[in-house]
C-alpha cells in the first residue's frame, strides 16, 4: 500500500493493488486491508457500488488487477472493546431472514438453534449480530423472545420509541402471534383451548423447567388442527393468549400431545422418529404476526418453516396416502 493508505479510516481511503495481489476478489482485497472493520460493512459497500476501482463501479465478484486504484468510502472501524466480527455466515443468514424493514422496526424469521441473545456460555445472539450489521442504529433491542431451537417472527426494535410502543402493544391485546407445530398422535378438533396454570421449577440439575401447578400463573394457548397424517401426527396452530414461558410446549404435553424434537418436555421415541425423517429440530415455528403500528398501519407477515421441516412434512404426507 502506499503512503495514503494508510491515512486516518475515518475518511475516504484509496489503496493501490501491488505486484502479487493481481487475481483476488474485491471483497477478499478488502478484508486483508480493513482491520477493524466489520465484515458485514465491506459487504454492504460492495452490493451498494460503493467501492470503486479506477473511477468506475465493480460488481462484488470483481477480481484485482496490479495498479488497480481502489476507493473506499469512509467507514466506521471496530473499536478495541468492541466484540469480534461474527460469521459471515451466520450474519449472511440472518441477513437473508429479514422479512420486513423499515425506519423503526425488523422483522426477522429466525433460524432454529440461534439464540436471540448471548449469555449461559454463548458469546452472541440475534441481537448481538444485528448490533455489527446494523452499527449505525444505536439504539436497537429485542421487543420480546422465542427460545432458541423455536424458529419464526421475531421483532427487533431500531428506535426506543417503537421498543416502547411494542411493549406497550404486547402488554395489550394490538399482537397476535401465532405458531405451527407438529404434535404426536391425533389432535382432536374439539380440543380447541388449553387453560392452566404454569409455574417455574428447577430439576436436580438446576435446568430451568416449566410446569403445569395450580400455584402457577394464568396460561391460555388456543388450538386449531391445520393437518392430520392419519394418527400419528397433526400439525396444529397455537396462540398463546398469554405469554409464559415454555407455554406452547408444556401445554401441547399437558394436553397429551408433545411437541416433535422437544429435549425438554417431549416424547424421545416420536422425536428419534421424526430424526430419521431427517427432522433434527424442535418443530415450533412462529409463522404469523400482526401488529398495529404507532402510525395505526396493521402489519402482518407470515414467515414459512426451513426446508428440514418442509422435507419431513412431504414425507409424513406421502407415508398417510400409503
Amino acid at each position: 500500500m502506499t503512503k495514503k493508505d494508510s491515512q486516518a479510516h475515518s475518511g475516504v481511503q484509496m489503496l493501490e493493488v501491488s505486484a502479487g495481489l493481481e487475481g483476488q476478489r474485491i471483497d477478499n482485497f478488502l478484508l486483508a486491508r480493513l482491520k477493524g472493520v466489520p465484515k458485514t460493512m465491506i459487504y454492504r459497500i460492495l452490493r451498494k457500488g460503493e467501492v470503486r476501482v479506477n473511477k468506475g463501479r465493480i460488481k462484488p465478484d470483481y477480481r484485482i488487477k496490479e495498479g488497480d486504484m481502489v476507493r473506499v468510502p469512509p467507514m466506521r472501524m471496530t473499536q478495541a472493546d468492541e466484540p469480534v466480527p461474527l460469521a459471515k455466515g451466520l450474519l449472511e443468514r440472518l441477513e437473508a431472514g429479514i422479512v420486513y424493514e423499515d425506519k423503526a422496526l425488523i422483522v426477522l424469521n429466525k433460524p432454529a438453534g440461534i439464540a436471540v441473545h448471548g449469555g449461559s456460555g454463548l458469546h452472541y445472539g440475534v441481537i448481538e449480530a444485528f448490533r455489527q450489521m446494523r452499527p449505525q442504529c444505536k439504539e436497537i433491542e429485542l421487543v420480546h423472545r422465542l427460545d432458541r431451537d423455536t424458529s419464526g417472527l421475531l421483532m427487533l426494535a431500531k428506535k426506543r420509541s417503537m421498543l416502547r410502543h411494542l411493549h406497550e402493544a404486547l402488554r395489550g391485546d394490538s399482537v397476535d402471534k401465532r405458531y405451527m407445530a407438529l404434535v404426536r398422535g391425533r389432535w382432536p378438533a374439539t380440543r380447541k383451548q388449553v387453560d392452566a396454570p404454569l409455574a417455574r421449577s428447577n430439576v436436580r440439575s438446576g435446568e430451568r423447567m416449566v410446569e403445569v401447578n395450580p400455584e402457577g400463573k394464568e396460561a391460555l394457548t388456543l388450538f386449531k388442527v391445520l393437518r392430520r397424517f392419519g394418527d400419528y401426527a397433526t400439525m396444529v396452530e397455537a396462540s398463546p393468549i398469554t405469554g409464559r414461558t415454555h407455554q406452547i410446549r408444556v401445554h401441547a404435553l399437558y394436553a397429551g400431545h408433545a411437541i416433535a424434537g422437544d429435549t425438554k418436555y417431549g416424547d424421545e421415541s416420536f422425536s428419534k422418529e421424526i430424526r430419521e425423517l431427517g427432522g433434527k429440530r424442535l418443530f415450533l415455528h412462529a409463522s404469523d404476526l400482526k401488529v398495529t403500528l404507532p402510525d395505526g398501519e396493521v402489519l402482518a407477515v407470515h414467515a414459512e418453516p426451513d426446508e428440514q421441516w418442509q422435507g419431513v412434512i412431504e414425507q409424513l404426507v406421502a407415508e398417510a396416502t400409503e
